[in-house]
């Protein structure tokens, strides 16, 4: 049997595979990256952290948008590039006509930037969408993609989102300043504050729709920390358990100021090693670290606190309950970092522009934002705001 026989039967079960999800994929929502993304790019880039929902969204852009004929989805774990190159099934797939190559967990795939810009100077015809870890970095490395690729950073589910994948119940996107003069109407959403503690607890995964939620949501940490980061930074197996470790300190204690000495003396590692531990636990979409107004540069502006990423993330890390003062910081920082630079304030929890915003429960008195020059109470356990009080759940329309 010939090399081009072979060649042909392999490209026809990839194509098999890559039609078979296709097929599957509902395209009845959309996360809200799908518009935000200019689809006539030759070279995009998806990024997020594991299962908020790339490959459905890169399924979703063939089915609505592409000619299944033309187009081909592979995910960088398949087996096939075990023996075959990137560059090699690029060049057959437009020799067979090929016009969209789209190419999921590109991170599992060595010297995946220099295999990218061969492919994208070799083929000018022929568009190529790929998804990876969060962690990546396109100027990292001897082949420089970020003058080609153009890239996205995906989150996990807003409040917004989810109240339409699990309710039923659509709403248009706020914007913060919208928020703060109650220029909003959630007149259809009956009980929010039910539907918001849910939330909470099982709302910011997609997947959460699915069976046996914690246990597949520890699998993504130990999946992120023990194999993603570690390949991806070189690091060796001992290296990516003390990444279990320190994130295991942080859900333990958030929101708390980093000792970077303490730390490294529980870890038995170099105080030097920690805040780079805790910039790719964070890149990794696994906790949020929130910086001061000094230093601009995120990465080397002063840490004040460390949070978990979401609160999906405290109530399956947390071996007690969870604290309810932690749950609302880690929601409001998780919901407005999507579209807005929050740092911390000096007078109140955080600063997002010339706004300074103190996060409680019901009973939250005003004293902390009284020396603000625009501050707001952001109240849990309330569905309505009046003048400078904001409900929390309120946040979750920002995107």
């Amino acid at each position: 049997m010939t090399k081009f026989v072979l060649e042909v039967q392999t490209m026809e079960q990839l194509f098999q595979y890559s039609k078979s999800l296709i097929a599957q994929v509902d395209v009845s929502f959309k996360r809200y990256v799908y518009a935000n993304i200019n689809w006539k790019n030759r070279l995009i880039g998806l990024t997020g952290p594991r299962g908020v929902g790339k490959t459905t969204l890169v399924l979703q852009y063939i089915k609505t948008e592409l000619d299944p004929q033309k187009s081909l989805y592979v995910t960088a774990e398949d087996f096939y590039f075990a023996s075959t190159r990137l560059t090699e099934l690029a060049a057959q797939f437009v020799q067979f006509g090929g016009a969209h190559l789209i190419i999921d967990e590109i991170h599992k795939y060595p010297q995946w930037a220099t295999e990218l810009k061969l492919i994208h100077d070799y083929h000018p015809q022929l568009q190529v969408v790929f998804t990876g870890s969060s962690i990546l970095d396109l100027k990292k490395g001897s082949s420089d993609l970020s003058r080609r690729a153009v890239l996205y950073a995906m989150q996990g589910l807003s409040f917004r989102e989810y109240l339409y994948l699990f309710k039923g119940i659509d709403f248009p996107v706020y914007t913060l300043e919208q928020l703060l003069v109650h220029q909003t109407d959630f007149s259809k959403l009956q009980l929010p504050l039910v539907a918001f503690e849910q939330y909470l607890k099982q709302g910011y995964y997609p997947f959460a729709l699915e069976q046996d939620f914690e246990q597949k949501l520890r699998q993504v940490v130990s999946q992120t920390l023990e194999v993603d980061i570690p390949s991806y930074a070189q690091m060796n197996v001992a290296t990516g358990r003390k990444l279990k470790q320190l994130l295991a300190i942080v859900a333990q204690s958030v929101p708390f100021k980093p000792n970077m000495s303490k730390i490294a003396d529980l870890l038995s590692v170099s105080r030097n090693h920690i805040a780079d531990y805790l910039l790719y636990i964070e890149e990794a979409g696994m906790i949020a670290q929130l910086r001061s107004q000094t230093g601009g540069i995120r990465g080397l502006a002063k840490i004040d606190k460390v949070f978990l990423d979401n609160t999906n993330l405290s109530y399956a890390l947390s071996s007690e309950q969870p604290n309810l003062g932690s749950i609302r910081e880690t929601f409001f920082l998780n919901q407005t970092c999507v579209t807005h630079d929050v740092r911390s304030s000096e007078f109140a929890d955080f600063k997002i522009g010339p706004y300074d915003f103190e996060v409680g429960g019901k009973k939250k008195g005003l004293k902390q934002i009284q020396q603000a020059p625009q501050g707001y109470v952001v109240k849990d356990n309330i569905e309505q705001g009046y003048l400078n009080v904001v409900p929390l759940w309120h946040f979750g329309f920002l995107y």
